[in-house]
C-alpha cells in the first residue's frame, strides 16, 4: 500500500468535508448572490471523487506495484489542487481568470484515470 497516497486521500476527504459545509452554510447566502453555488459544488465534488481515488490508488498500489500507478496518484492529487483550488479561488476572489487555470487541473484527472487504467491493465 502506498501511504502517501492513502494520507492525501484522506486529507482531501477531510477537506472535502470541511470546505462543502462551510460552503452550505457559512458561505451560502455569499455564495448565492455571486452566482457561484454550481461552482463550489463542483470544486468540492472533484475534491470528492479524487479523494476516493487517491485511496483506491494507495490500496491497490499493493496489487499493482510500479511507476504507472504512483503516476496516476500524483495526477489525481496535483489536478485536484489545480481544478477545485481553481475553482474555489474564484467564488472567493471573484477573479474569473482562475478559471483559465482549471483545464490544467481537469487534464490532470483525466491522465490519472488513464494511467490507473494502464495499471491495472498491465499488471
Amino acid at each position: 500500500m502506498n501511504k502517501f497516497f492513502l494520507l492525501s486521500g484522506s486529507v482531501l476527504g477531510l477537506l472535502g468535508v470541511a470546505i462543502g459545509a462551510f460552503g452550505a452554510h457559512a458561505l451560502k447566502a455569499m455564495l448565492e448572490s455571486s452566482g457561484r453555488s454550481d461552482t463550489f459544488e463542483t470544486g468540492v465534488r472533484y475534491m470528492f471523487y479524487h479523494a476516493i481515488a487517491l485511496v483506491l490508488v494507495g490500496i491497490l498500489s499493493k496489487e499493482f506495484p510500479g511507476n504507472t500507478i504512483n503516476w496516476s496518484g500524483n495526477a489525481f492529487l496535483l489536478g485536484t489542487l489545480i481544478f477545485s483550488g481553481s475553482l474555489f479561488l474564484i467564488c472567493f476572489t471573484g477573479i474569473n481568470v482562475f478559471g483559465a487555470v482549471a483545464p490544467i487541473g481537469g487534464t490532470l484527472l483525466v491522465i490519472g484515470w488513464g494511467l490507473l487504467f494502464w495499471s491495472v491493465l498491465k499488471g
